[in-house]
């Protein structure tokens, strides 16, 4: 009976049931969601310094500057909070208010050509790829690590260390899955 419930355990114990494996995967996918973090609040730092000067030169636009500042501090407050679906949402927000106040450029033709502003715009540019990669090898983390605690025997062990599948980097918003409308002939 004995040696019957060590074979048992023994290829349980050998495997180590992927508790270590658990372990990398959950803190390499802890890593990619720092990673998301550091450049959406990246880009919400850059924000504020290219809607001022947007509005030196757009003064009467005051609206668009509202809709964006707020769309900031929503991006903001959902990193703090921490919680990836309502980072994606935050960030999609200010991608739509950033699309109308490109919009609004378009009629300040001076502001086009301005070093300053586009220097900003590139570096937002830069910043807005560097989320769609850390997004992406997120997600991919994420994919891993999910497939791997629901195998067996690892669902044995996540259940008994509490590992739980971890939330995707999507956006939940179905208003904020459709990319942003921008007219060129419409005058602010």
């Amino acid at each position: 009976m004995r040696r019957r419930g060590l074979f048992l355990l023994l290829p349980l114990m050998l495997a180590g049931c992927g508790y270590n494996t658990i372990q990398s995967y959950d803190e390499a996918a802890a890593k990619a969601k720092q990673d998301i973090e550091v450049q959406l609040q990246r880009r919400a730092d850059l924000v504020p310094n290219l809607v001022n000067t947007v509005k030196g030169f757009a003064q009467q636009e005051q609206d668009v500057f509202v809709k964006v500042t707020e769309a900031r501090a929503g991006l903001t407050g959902a990193i703090k909070g921490g919680k990836m679906a309502e980072m994606a949402d935050a960030n999609q927000q200010l991608t739509g208010a950033l699309s109308r106040m490109m919009v609004t450029v378009e009629a300040y033709p001076q502001l086009k050509s301005d070093k300053n502003f586009l220097q900003l715009q590139d570096e937002l540019t830069g910043t807005e790829n560097r989320i769609a990669v850390s997004r992406k090898d997120y997600n991919e983390m994420v994919g891993t690590y999910n497939a791997y605690i629901r195998k067996f025997p690892q669902v044995l062990t996540a259940k008994v260390t509490g590992a739980k599948a971890r939330e995707y980097f999507e956006v939940s918003n179905a208003a904020a899955r459709e990319a942003p409308t921008v007219d060129f002939n419409k005058k602010p």
